[in-house]
């Protein structure tokens, strides 16, 4: 029982922690600690219950549906999980957001796989659009991002996914190579303005190096308009030759962008249904698996009550109550320190069981209270067939007699009969067959 407690506070302790974790938006640290209190004890609802709020805090709805499924499974009354699932089963709109988020982000993995990165990053987008929790969709996105050598972009993907999860260590990771790059960025790019400014400001003449001052404007009137009409000239050109083939440029690229997007959307449908399906199949596995923990745990821990029970009942000097508790115990689901315990409690409890039941079951049977003397009086013939010379047998087959059970009662009669033949006992036992073969009892 000392062990048993330690596991509760040991779990309870971690609990708290995740608590403190959670609280500061240490959601990564705060699941490491959830998921070691479950493992001390996998029924310790209030650690259930967050590591599913947590999960649901980062875009993981479908662990977070699995955790309030088992809690709701381990504790159906008072559960706060009932809740949480309630709201999100009612939201039919929000089920199916998270089901094309689970499509499209799965899509977007294939197509990394496919080294489609482009394509990738617009499903990406779509799919934080529609989830704008999913810290491992932010993470994605700014490691295709510093792939593209977008570190500016990634930048602000990785502040997004700290604001979801301050301590994560990938964000934090990508975090410190994305500043590493952008300061180095900066440097070059200063370097290089500084280059250009001395060498727009400098000219030569002879072995000497001029220094020409940068503000010196021409103030003559054909000067500027003949600038004017070079600005004009140059403008037009740039509009011809620059703008109007980038428009047309970036129309193709729209238009290509809108074509692999619709045959994307025809040609992977198959796949999104094939992969839902795998998603529910798995689901159910998973609420299988939990169900028959649940039923593993409720059984062991009944186990584990009937035993205190009987250990209960024998130090109270109720020798019957602690024979009939420890029937009900299971030895191998005790642990070995219990299992060591229930046999010498049960070794002690066997000694004085019998008698004490027998005792129980003739003042029973004195009293004509029948059934009960039944009950008693077949567990003592069952661990003893002939108790007390025989009366055990010949009291039951007349208990059973006179609760109208004539097929037991025949049998003990017969039995009787066969065990203490010329007695007196066996003699009324054959008068007994003789009238329930008659039919006149």
């Amino acid at each position: 029982m000392e062990s048993y407690k330690k596991i509760i506070r040991l779990s309870n302790s971690l609990y708290n922690d995740g608590l403190e974790k959670a609280k500061v938006r240490d959601l990564s640290g705060a699941v490491v600690s959830l998921r070691k209190s479950l493992n001390f004890y996998k029924a310790n609802i209030p650690a259930r219950n967050l590591l599913g709020l947590v999960y649901y805090e980062m875009g993981e709805v479908v662990e977070a549906l699995s955790e309030w499924v088992l809690s709701r499974s381990l504790k159906p009354e008072n559960n706060p999980a009932e809740r949480y699932l309630n709201e999100i089963q009612s939201n039919r709109g929000q089920l199916n957001s998270v089901n094309q988020t689970i499509k499209k982000y799965n899509q977007t993995l294939q197509y990394c796989n496919q080294d489609s990165k482009d394509l990738a990053v617009i499903q990406l987008k779509k799919v934080l659009s529609m989830n704008p929790k999913l810290l491992k969709g932010y993470q994605l996105l700014a490691l295709l991002y510093m792939e593209q050598g977008e570190y500016g972009l990634a930048q602000k993907q990785l502040q997004a996914a700290a604001k979801i999860d301050a301590s994560n260590i990938t964000t934090l990771r990508y975090m410190r190579e994305v500043d590493a790059h952008l300061k180095d960025d900066a440097y070059v790019k200063k370097t290089k303005r500084r280059e250009k400014e001395k060498r727009a400001a400098a000219y030569k003449n002879g072995n000497e190096i001029i220094i020409q001052p940068t503000n010196i404007r021409d103030n003559s009137a054909a000067v500027t308009i003949f600038n004017l009409l070079i600005g004009v000239v140059i403008g037009v050109l740039i509009t011809c030759f620059l703008v109007i083939p980038s428009i047309r440029q970036q129309s193709v690229s729209e238009a290509r962008k809108a074509e692999l997007e619709a045959n994307d959307s025809r040609t992977t449908q198959d796949q999104e249904i094939k992969d839902l399906e795998s998603q529910i199949e798995a689901l159910n596995g998973q609420i299988g698996d939990m169900e028959k923990e649940e039923k593993d745990t409720e059984k062991t821990v009944e186990n584990y009550e009937q035993f205190v029970a009987a250990y209960a009942a024998y130090a109270q000097q109720n020798i019957q109550g602690a024979g009939d508790l420890l029937a009900n115990v299971d030895a191998n689901l005790l642990g070995a320190q219990a299992k060591a315990a229930y046999n010498a409690l049960n070794g002690q409890v066997d000694e004085q069981y019998i008698g004490a039941v027998y005792e129980q079951a003739e003042s029973d049977y004195e009293a004509r209270k029948y059934p009960e003397a039944v009950e008693g009086l077949e567990k003592v013939v069952q661990a003893e067939e002939d108790y007390d010379d025989g009366y055990a047998i010949y009291h039951l087959a007349q208990s059973y007699y006179e609760t109208g059970d004539m097929e037991n009662a025949k049998k003990y009669f017969e039995r009787m009969v066969e065990l203490h033949p010329g007695t007196q006992r066996a003699a009324r036992s054959s008068q007994y067959l003789s009238q329930i073969q008659a039919g006149t009892p």
